[in-house]
């Protein structure tokens, strides 16, 4: 259910989009387009790591103002990167 509201609150920021998509390649797992679910989503060794440093916890749902935080940093500094 996170995970919806979180596409739900990127799609709303169209200025987000191309960031999103770059960060989704970015943090994809090596070959996933050999597993399910055939998504370059994360790594899960690399999620778990995200998310015991934002929350302390790796079970910790992601939330959706933090990710919209998170790209809105990751464009910024893209931008500010010569």
């Amino acid at each position: 259910m996170a995970w919806f509201r979180i596409i739900v609150a990127v799609a709303c920021r169209p200025r987000l989009w191309a960031t999103a998509v770059r960060q989704m390649w970015r943090t994809a797992a090596p070959g996933w387009y050999r597993r399910a679910p055939f998504l370059p989503v994360p790594a899960g060794e690399y999620l778990r790591f995200r998310l015991v440093t934002q929350y302390g916890d790796a079970h910790h749902r992601p939330e959706v103002a933090d990710v919209v935080n998170y790209l809105a940093w990751c464009r910024q500094w893209n931008s500010d990167t010569p």
